[in-house]
């Protein structure tokens, strides 16, 4: 075998390689045992917070829980409308478990599948590098979706099952139908979802430094910690719109009436942003890595 087909530069000709790689990935990304006791964590959220909001109220009134002025008091109304579960358990998880996850699968997506000697066997498939990590980042984003997608649906089931479910009051006074805010709960979720796609483009460059899965892993969600805390101090209001997790809340505003977009579009930009840049240099890093040792 030649060391041009060692290092992964062929470019196949074949596009049916692109999707099988695709598909590989997909199917190793959501399969792993590790996967799935992230995606537990993720679902048990809801549930315990179904459960301590229905302990602390018995059932019978609304609760006094409160966002902490971060945002809009979604706990406050999930005595009266079980829907409301869902987006307070989506505001709860997004600026901690969700991104923790992601890092976790984002970190281990290079570095752990070099460390384990896998990774050169996958590039003598004539593949290329390029489509390689395009589809681990596709299964990353693939996850960031399936994640944010079992939060929500669990919340909903803990919600209908522990409260009553209706028509959903906006944030903005004005009621709309129990079926409109289910599509609200779905574009909601999407919104979330793609919320991480900067975060995910972070960790997937973090993983083409080193050949350490664990090291990835820590590295990523030591940048998330990092820059959560900087979000946090009044000193540095002048870099926070550039800070990823930023506009990450901005999710709320699907549920005024009408939607003002301006905070979606800053945190949606913001978001290709980062991915353009640190997908960029994840490429620029994982075509000179070495792979042959």
């Amino acid at each position: 075998m030649s060391q041009a087909e060692l290092t992964g530069v062929i470019t196949p000709r074949n596009p049916l390689w692109t999707f099988g790689i695709l598909r590989s990935e997909l199917v190793t990304t959501l399969r792993r045992r590790r996967t799935f006791a992230l995606l537990g964590v993720l679902a048990a959220v809801p549930v315990l917070i179904g459960i301590a909001v229905r302990m602390e109220t018995g059932g019978g009134g609304p609760s006094g829980g409160h966002d902490g002025g971060a945002g809009p008091a979604f706990l406050a109304q999930v005595t009266n409308n079980g829907l409301f579960l869902v987006f307070a358990s989506l505001a709860a998880t997004l600026p901690v478990f969700l991104p923790m996850a992601v890092a976790v699968v984002a970190g281990d997506s290079v570095a752990g599948e070099a460390g384990g000697g896998t990774l050169r066997y996958l590039l003598v498939a004539p593949a290329g590098r390029t489509r390689l990590l395009l589809a681990k980042y596709a299964s990353v984003l693939a996850f960031c979706l399936v994640g944010t997608l079992v939060v929500a649906s669990s919340a909903l089931a803990v919600g209908a099952l522990l409260f009553p479910v209706g028509d959903v009051t906006t944030i903005s006074g004005t009621r709309i139908g129990f079926g409109e805010g289910l599509v609200r709960a779905g574009l909601i979720a999407v919104a979330v979802a793609a919320s991480l796609i900067g975060f995910a483009a972070l960790g997937l460059f973090v993983s083409t430094l080193t050949n350490s899965g664990i090291a990835a892993m820590a590295a990523t969600v030591g940048v998330l910690i990092t820059v959560q805390i900087l979000d946090t101090i009044p000193q540095l209001d002048a870099v926070h719109p550039y800070l990823f997790p930023h506009y990450w809340l901005s999710f709320a505003d699907l549920l005024r009436e009408p939607v003002p977009w301006d905070g979606l579009v800053k945190n949606f930009t913001l978001q290709g942003l980062y991915a353009a840049v640190f997908g960029s240099a994840a490429w620029a890093r994982f075509t000179a890595k070495d792979i042959t040792t």
